[in-house]
């Protein structure tokens, strides 16, 4: 008799760390959830964080480590899978050229495999969500960072140095806002959480206050709400008129937190897109809403590691 495989997706977010035992079918059987901020400040001490979790996950099934194909972590930053380091993480201080890969795999005892978190949500869309069947797209996501993975030729496309999809880092003005990168005017700087959270507060007069907030805001006819997350959409969709041009992929996917409120930015940015971009990819593109949520990234620690 085969033992079934199991595979242990973490997905490293500015805000939470989620973790999920992934089974061969891409179903989530077992979860974890760690508060980012509460290792912000050390590498070591996330990562302590992280091996314990992981030996819980297979403690609580009562699994051995044979049962296990692999760890698959997704980490918000510039990655090389191959050499298994983290070169920089931009909203998680303390991480520049840490071999994550060797430190979880040694201490372990289980192959790992590491990459930016949004290829990782690109690789649980493309296999086994809304992007089934589509040779050529884009995921975007948006919350503390804003990054986007890219599928070309039904392969995932990492670039030269194993970095690109860097969407949030890409200028919408000549100047802006400083970013936390070290450019200028990136859209994260325009629409990532903290940034949002900030601007929301302002003109709210609220401190403290959360997105999801000024979502029901909006949801209650909330002019200023509405208006506020029209702006937002239109940051959005400004910024993927230039990626349509250049790629011209058949499907966005846009995902993250702030795709909660899908409702108030689909139609605004599908149509800044539409009438912005050059005609043959403006009308071949269509924009979705992702189809696995938070899950998407767990999911694709399992497509990384059963593709190795």
């Amino acid at each position: 008799m085969i033992m079934s495989k199991y595979v242990i997706g973490i997905d490293v977010g500015g805000t939470n760390i989620k973790l999920g035992l992934v089974n061969d079918s891409g179903k989530i059987v077992s979860r974890s959830l760690l508060n980012t901020e509460s290792y912000i400040r050390s590498n070591k001490k996330l990562i302590d964080a992280l091996i314990g979790s992981i030996e819980q996950l297979i403690k609580e099934k009562g699994l051995t480590r044979a049962q296990i194909s692999g760890i698959g972590i997704g980490l918000p930053g510039l990655i090389n899978p191959k050499e298994g380091i983290v070169k920089f993480l931009p909203n998680v201080p303390g991480w520049r050229n840490v071999p994550l890969k060797k430190i979880i795999q040694n201490k372990t005892k289980i192959k790992t495999y590491i990459d930016n978190d949004v290829n990782l949500i690109t690789l649980g869309e493309w296999k086994f969500g809304v992007g089934k069947k589509f040779k050529n797209l884009i995921c975007l996501t948006l919350g503390t960072g804003v990054g986007s993975g890219i599928v070309l030729n039904d392969a995932l496309y990492r670039g030269e140095g194993f970095v690109a999809g860097e969407l949030g880092h890409m200028p919408l003005n000549e100047k802006g806002p400083r970013c936390n990168c070290g450019g200028l005017a990136c859209l994260e700087t325009y629409v990532g959480n903290r940034v949002l959270a900030a601007k929301a507060g302002k003109i709210f007069k609220i401190k403290n206050i959360r997105l999801e907030e000024v979502f029901e805001l909006a949801n209650k006819g909330n002019v200023r709400a509405v208006q506020f997350w029209d702006e937002v959409a239109t940051h959005i969709g400004n910024a993927l008129v230039g990626v349509v041009n250049l790629l011209n992929p058949s499907l966005i996917i846009i995902g993250g937190g702030i795709a909660n409120n899908y409702k108030y930015l689909g139609k605004t940015i599908g149509k800044i897109v539409s009438k912005r971009s050059m005609k043959v990819q403006g009308q071949m593109v269509k924009i979705v809403r992702s189809k696995l949520g938070d899950d998407a990234g767990i999911i694709g620690a399992h497509v990384l590691v059963k593709e190795g």
